[in-house]
Parts: C-alpha cells; sequence; structure tokens
C-alpha cells in the first residue's frame, strides 16, 4: 500500500515444529524475528517479537504514525492474537541511528497459533 515500508515477497515462516529460534528479517512485513515460549505467562502462552526497520527515506514520524494506525490495525485482526505492543526506538546517546526503528510483541496461546495466523491472508498483509 502507499507509504508503507518496502518488504520482499511475503516469505514463509520459517520455523521447526519445536519452537523459532532467530529469524532474521531485514524489512517491515516479514515474520517474526525472535519468539520464544514466556516462562513467566500462565502454560501454553506463545510470545513472537518482530524487528522493523523502516524504508530508506521514511521519516521515524511517518514510521510510528504507519506502524501505530495502518499497520497495527492489521496486526490486531491476526486470529488468534492475544496481545500487541509496540515498541519505538530512539536515536542512540551519539545521535547515530538504532539497527531497528521498533519491536513488535505479539502473543498467542501457541506457537502453531502464531504460524496459523502468519500463514491467511491478513498475515501475509501484515
Amino acid at each position: 500500500t502507499a507509504g508503507s515500508p518496502s518488504s520482499p515477497a511475503p516469505m514463509a515462516l520459517r520455523a521447526s515444529s519445536r519452537a523459532l529460534s532467530a529469524v532474521r528479517v531485514s524489512r517491515v512485513a516479514s515474520p517474526p524475528v525472535l519468539a520464544r515460549a514466556m516462562a513467566s505467562q500462565p502454560e501454553g502462552r506463545f510470545k513472537a517479537m518482530i524487528m522493523l526497520k523502516r524504508k530508506d527515506g521514511m521519516s521515524r514520524e511517518d514510521f510510528a504514525a504507519w506502524w501505530q494506525g495502518q499497520h497495527r490495525e492489521l496486526a490486531m485482526k491476526l486470529p488468534g492474537i492475544r496481545k500487541y505492543a509496540i515498541n519505538l526506538t530512539n536515536p542512540l546517546a551519539d545521535g547515530s541511528e538504532p539497527e531497528y526503528d521498533g519491536v513488535a510483541e505479539l502473543w498467542f496461546d501457541r506457537e502453531e497459533d502464531l504460524l496459523a495466523a502468519y500463514s491467511t491472508d491478513g498475515g501475509k498483509a501484515v
């Protein structure tokens, strides 16, 4: 869509049948970067952390508006999602840019629910 960060064609989630370990992504709208079972949560809870990077030329303000608006609306419609949090980064103390512009946290009941959500048309659109 116009104004959204660029991304390669949707990729299938790369995961073992046991757990997602470390999946590197280079653009927004790619599959989760890190996902792990949450030891501090009730049994059966699964958390995915997705690191996002804005496209070249996009301002921090435009990225934040897109992520907190259009993208968040899509993410909240993922089947089985229980909770969604957005964590924006700031420039480093020396003024340089961080490697990522933010981290999204998505909670599902099980890893299988995450994988199923990202295999839907809605999951591919996120």
